[in-house]
């Protein structure tokens, strides 16, 4: 999409040439002395605009080229992310599973813990009572009914020792079960997580390809929208930070605007020319905006929705969705667009915003690494970043993926715009 913008600004500029070259050649003719010198001169500017037509055909045929090669390659890391979602999925079944395992074996030891610390003191009493019992008893001087009574608790203490000693060892048998199961579980995870990082290798290919082909040409808006960004940074909010884009996107606009009439009053052609290019690129809408909220976009990861919209939180209802997914797996953009922000931010971590269009923003947070730069625009399903790895052998706090949808500034449930399941 970024050698678009290089393509039209040379068929404007072929077309003044053009235009400035067969101007000059006829007023030479007419100035030239004799009919065979004008005559000259007029085939001459005829092969020049011949000349000229024929690169500014080339021109837009390099256009056309450009335009079907930046569609083809996005669509290609679409399926391929397509693709690798599926391998994701697997693993993330193999990897719940195996984390629940964990969890289990985990607990079943805490209680077996607990159990032994409680049948610890009484271990040697136990140990007697089974090896001496009529002796432990008789060496314990007592009268005929205290002997009695003393006979009578020790049976129901035995008793009880007994059930405790039975849980304790049903305790170790559940823990002996979690182990095995998740042993058996195991060559599963590394399966599934084999056939992902084979998918994932793929798609990272082709995605240092588009990067190679993206920096061969400088998008006209590019400078203005990093600028956005840094500005966007600083803010100390999510709804400051994209406030700050908006304001930024239409200073820059009305910065070309003011560049293009100032060159064209200098007759600057040229720079006239760049800065409408630049105008245009930053009036033109990002994406194409979102439809009716139907469930028709891709969800953003592989997983599970583990805190709804307006779910209570530390700092109140969630403004958004947090997606649990399986370790390293990819994100995507749920929406068409282009990327206005990818960077830290505060306590969000990695962050990275998509303009959809339409005032939508889509706001993803928690990543591990980015795949998208600032200026890049992106397809619905397109791989914009990875999230964190971890180990579903080891329990613990699992890494989210943390999703907010805006419109013109506010937060939107993004639960009716996508599908069920990541």
């Amino acid at each position: 999409m970024k050698l678009l913008a290089k393509y039209g600004v040379e068929q404007v500029r072929l077309a003044r040439t053009c235009s400035s070259a067969a101007l000059s050649l006829l007023l030479l003719a007419a100035a030239a002395p004799g009919p065979q010198a004008a005559r000259q001169a007029l085939e001459q500017a005829e092969r020049d605009r011949a000349a000229q037509l024929a690169a500014q055909q080339q021109a837009a045929l390099r256009l056309r080229e450009a335009q079907a090669a930046a569609a083809r390659l996005a669509a290609e890391r679409v399926a391929a992310a397509s693709r690798l979602r599926q391998a994701e999925s697997a693993t993330a079944d193999a990897a719940a599973r195996m984390s629940a395992l964990a969890g289990q074996r985990r607990d079943a030891e805490a209680r077996l813990a607990v159990r032994a610390a409680d049948l610890a003191p009484l271990l040697p009493v136990i140990e007697r009572l089974s090896l001496f019992p009529a002796e432990t008893l008789l060496a314990v001087p007592a009268p005929p009914e205290a002997a009695l009574r003393g006979v009578l608790v020790l049976q129901g203490i035995t008793g009880e020792l007994e059930h405790e000693a039975e849980a304790l060892r049903r305790e170790q048998a559940d823990v002996a079960a979690l182990a095995a199961a998740m042993q058996e579980e195991a060559p599963r995870l590394a399966a599934a997580q084999a056939a992902q990082a084979i998918q994932a290798a793929a798609l990272d290919a082709q995605i240092q390809a588009a990067g190679q082909m993206v920096h061969a040409a400088e998008d006209m808006g590019a400078e203005a929208e990093r600028r956005a960004a840094a500005e966007a940074a600083r803010a100390d909010t999510l709804r400051g930070a994209l406030a700050a884009l908006e304001t930024e996107r239409r200073a820059a606009e009305a910065r070309a605007r003011d560049d293009a009439l100032r060159a064209g009053r200098q007759k600057h052609d040229a720079e006239a020319d760049a800065a409408r290019q630049r105008q245009l690129a930053l009036a033109r809408p990002a994406g194409p905006g979102l439809a009716e909220p139907r469930g028709q976009l891709t969800a953003p990861v592989a997983g599970t929705v583990v805190r709804s919209w307006g779910e209570a939180t530390d700092a109140g209802p969630a403004n958004g969705l947090s997606y649990q997914a399986p370790p390293s797996a990819r994100v995507v953009s749920p929406c068409g667009g282009k990327v206005v922000f990818a960077a830290p931010f505060r306590s969000y971590g990695l962050l990275l915003i998509v303009d959809c269009g339409g005032g939508y923003h889509f706001v993803l947070a928690g990543l591990d690494r980015l795949d998208a730069q600032v200026g890049s625009s992106v397809q619905a399903g397109e791989p914009v970043g990875v999230m964190p790895g971890w180990d579903p052998r080891t329990p613990g706090d699992r890494p989210a993926l943390y999703v907010e949808l805006r419109h013109d500034g506010q937060p939107v449930n993004p639960a009716p715009w996508l599908r069920a399941r990541g």
